[in-house]
């Protein structure tokens, strides 16, 4: 029954299906750091180590998978299998190599939490509610810190401008109007450091269970009060995952995720005189034209040509890395290399 609480539904079920065996059971990665993962089972949580091929493989768990275990003892267990996704939520790992970094799968919901203080950036929103796109799950931006600011309403309406749904509270206060929002879903908590995740954590947990530290009062920011992702059962059902303050959110997304966000600079593009149009000089340019009426903010077009620049590097990266893959696998196939 607790795995069913977590979000263990008939589909879940369905994928474990394969795995039934005994000593296989079904289990969700509650943490993941630095190599180290505990899973939720039947009948608790406990230390996990991946399979040797999971790592051959690359196919690693991240919090919020579903998971084919087996027991080695009582504090221990093996994964042997990850099943698939129903969604992820992926960034640009730090650094100059292209690779994927997966913050949470299988989530429903993504809790995009701001302070409407200093910590109030339009542009990092729209990183954020890219990633949720791609992602495959809703997104809601939560703007927190409602009791401490003023002129509340024009960034409100700031925010609906981008197009995305938007709840505005007080965590120190009450997280009533989130309960019912993520009763029985499993909910992924991303925002900067400072934004208040872990007040709204601690909230919707009814417990003091993350930390909380006040933020500085020179730039609103806050420190690393949450160190590692972790997926904790919501006490109505479903599970929440906390994740860490980020300070480099580069795009991991594709095209189509970022022209649903821009959604009304792609619906002017549709409109120019060229397929083609690069919106710079070209004749009969919607978007030039919207931008010299006013029509469409200039710092919302700088922002769309800035994250269209990274998802076409994105792009031709995994592009490059699928072809070396393909020949790679080629050679491992071809006789002059397989000669006994």
């Amino acid at each position: 029954m607790f795995l069913k609480q977590i979000g263990a539904d008939d589909y879940v079920r369905e994928l474990f299906r394969p795995f039934e065996a005994q000593g296989i059971e079904l289990g969700r990665v509650s943490f993941a750091a630095h190599e180290q993962y505990r899973v939720y089972l039947e009948s608790g949580e406990c230390e996990a180590v991946p399979a040797g091929r999971l790592r051959w493989e690359e196919a690693l768990p991240a919090v919020g998978d579903w998971v084919a275990a087996r027991r080695a003892d009582a504090s221990l267990a093996w994964i042997e299998g990850v099943l698939p996704r129903r969604t992820q939520f992926s960034r640009q790992a730090a650094g100059t190599a292209i690779s994927q970094q997966i913050l949470a799968a299988n989530i429903d919901l993504a809790l995009v939490v701001c302070g409407l203080d200093g910590d109030f950036n339009l542009r990092r929103l729209e990183r954020y509610l890219v990633l949720a796109k791609e992602s495959g799950a809703e997104a809601v931006v939560v703007l927190n810190k409602l009791d401490i600011c003023e002129r509340s309403e024009d960034k409100i309406r700031a925010v609906q401008g981008l197009g995305a749904q938007v709840l505005a509270i007080s965590a120190q206060q009450s997280v009533g109007v989130l309960e019912e929002l993520v009763r029985g879903r499993t909910v992924v908590l991303l925002g900067s450091s400072g934004a208040g995740k872990s007040t709204v954590v601690n909230g919707l947990l009814r417990q003091q269970r993350q930390l909380t530290q006040p933020v500085r009062a020179t730039d609103s920011r806050g420190r690393h009060t949450t160190t590692s992702r972790m997926l904790l059962p919501l006490p109505d059902g479903g599970a929440i995952i906390d994740t860490p303050g980020m300070r480099e959110l580069q795009l991991w997304a594709g095209t189509e995720s970022l022209d649903q966000v821009f959604e009304e600079i792609t619906i002017l593009a549709e409109r120019c005189r060229f397929g083609d149009c690069s919106h710079r000089a070209e004749p009969g340019c919607a978007v030039r034209q919207a931008l010299e009426t006013g029509a469409l903010d200039p710092s919302r077009w700088e922002s769309y040509r800035k994250l269209q620049r990274e998802v076409r590097r994105h792009e031709d990266a995994a592009g490059l890395k699928k072809e070396w893959k393909a020949i790679h696998k080629a050679l491992r196939h071809h006789p002059k290399y397989n000669r006994k």
